[in-house]
């Protein structure tokens, strides 16, 4: 059996910034081997959904915005290096650029976390027209959008280290 510490320095940061998550899915008992992508997302996933809506917050504040400061001054995770470069967001026009940050200002405004997508298979106009359009929910639409989106995003980090279940 993977120890705890293994599996929280593998598994921990597939929820951004957020080791307690896959600490709490370990410590339930929730994890069971062979390790499949589908097997952890569902623990992890149970563990996030379970956590305070002070802590799933956390989660969402701990995400960058995208094309944001943290990817120009080149401080992103790994993964959301990655993921943003892979949606063409490292390549961004001035205009483009712009237009993110003007978005990306307006919509931590409204809703106090930034705006969180799972970029892998879109491009940087499905993403500006999502955030265009989320941009108009409620907090607690868009709460339950972006945690959907989180947890989107850990399945896929999950199934590029594991095998499917």
């Amino acid at each position: 059996m993977i120890s705890r510490d293994e599996f929280v320095s593998r598994f921990g940061g597939v929820f951004e910034h957020s080791p307690f998550i896959a600490e709490r899915a370990y410590d339930a008992g929730a994890i069971v081997e062979p390790l499949t992508s589908g097997g952890v997302h569902a623990a992890l996933a149970r563990v996030f959904r379970a956590a305070s809506a002070d802590e799933r917050l956390g989660v969402l504040r701990a995400h960058p915005d995208l094309a944001g400061r943290l990817a120009i001054a080149g401080e992103l995770t790994e993964d959301s290096r990655k993921e943003q470069a892979g949606a063409g967001l490292d390549r961004l026009s001035p205009a483009e650029h712009a237009r993110f940050t003007e978005l990306n200002s307006a919509y931590v405004a409204k809703f106090r976390f930034p705006f969180i997508i799972a970029v892998k298979g879109l491009g940087k106009d499905d993403i500006l027209a999502a955030f265009e359009t989320r941009i108009g929910n409620d907090r607690d639409a868009e709460f339950a959008t972006a945690t959907a989106q989180v947890e989107k995003i850990a399945l896929l980090r999950l199934q590029s280290m594991l095998p499917e279940s």
